[in-house]
């Protein structure tokens, strides 16, 4: 049982980057906007997470800073694809290559550079939960926020009016225009509030999970997330769920090998791939008539 906790609690743990990450993704494509570049937004997160936090010495601050310099390269994105409306794919891929490189680039003078960052505490009360408590309330602060941040994005988006404007932008954005709206403002909304999640999620490695910057930090992580927004049929509390179930992935790699389970290294490695690949034919299989957002990687009109 204790080993049963421990890799649920780790599932948690891992699970929590790639689902600040997958929520981003999701804003920005409920706009109407394809995001493939969120490998290189969380990269360059973590690195402007760590750098803040070496810098001044407050993790917040370095948190916040991760945030802003995804924003950043969301801002990117956005001037290709809704100013000039170029190709989203192409800018998104072009982004996660630019990110990539930028982050290894800029962080090797700080490769193993230990830092402080978040610890995990215990939650009075809910901590001392038997099963439930040592799995969801003996984290770090940045899993608290992740669970709270689930539900506020549901309700954004399926509740309240700016919510129901950047969903229908991504559905019918000419219908948008004619209500007096702006499908462009709110597109612009989307990829820098995706941009920024991502960032959180990338600040979420080098601030709580490993306190230290490392070279590919990511390590594919982005585009995992870029495959749970479809798995969670563009839906936050199935993100939720989705985003657990690779952290167990990555998680149990480590312990199988702890517990002396002869399975080849490399095979362990992959895993988290392979049920990506999963995923996505679960995803095609189970979607018959569950599309994506009806306008998703759709330019907009001049004048809209």
């Amino acid at each position: 049982m204790s080993i049963l906790i421990a890799i649920l609690a780790a599932a948690v743990q891992s699970g929590t980057p790639i689902l600040y990450a997958t929520l981003g993704a999701l804003i920005t494509e409920r706009s109407g906007v394809l995001n493939l570049g969120v490998e290189g937004m969380m990269i360059v997160g973590a690195f402007a997470g760590f750098l803040g936090l070496y810098v001044t010495g407050s993790p917040w601050l370095g948190f916040c800073a991760a945030g802003c310099a995804a924003m950043f390269m969301a801002s990117l994105h956005g001037t290709v694809c809704l100013v000039f409306r170029g190709n989203q794919v192409v800018s998104g891929l072009a982004l996660t290559i630019l990110g990539t490189g930028l982050a290894d680039y800029l962080g090797a003078p700080y490769v193993l550079t230990v830092t402080k960052g978040f610890s995990a505490f215990s939650l009075p009360l809910l901590g001392d939960i038997p099963f439930l408590g040592p799995i969801f309330f003996q984290q770090d602060v940045l899993v608290y926020c992740s669970y709270i941040l689930v539900p506020l994005v549901w309700f954004f988006l399926m509740r309240t009016r700016w919510g129901l404007a950047l969903r229908a932008t991504g559905e019918n954005p000419m219908a948008v225009q004619a209500a007096g709206l702006s499908p462009l403002g709110l597109r612009w909304a989307g990829v820098l509030a995706g941009g920024f999640l991502a960032g959180l999620g990338g600040a979420y490695l080098s601030l709580a999970a490993t306190h230290q910057w490392t070279s590919s930090i990511t390590a594919g992580r982005g585009w995992i997330a870029v495959a749970l927004v479809i798995f969670a049929f563009w839906r936050p509390e199935r993100a939720m769920l989705g985003a657990y179930l690779f952290g167990g992935a990555w998680a149990l790699q480590p312990r199988l090998q702890a517990l002396g389970v002869i399975i080849p290294s490399s095979f362990l490695s992959m895993l988290p791939y392979v049920l990506t690949l999963l995923v996505l034919l679960f995803s095609s299989v189970r979607g018959k008539g569950r599309a994506a957002p009806a306008a998703l990687g759709v330019p907009l009109e001049p004048g809209e």
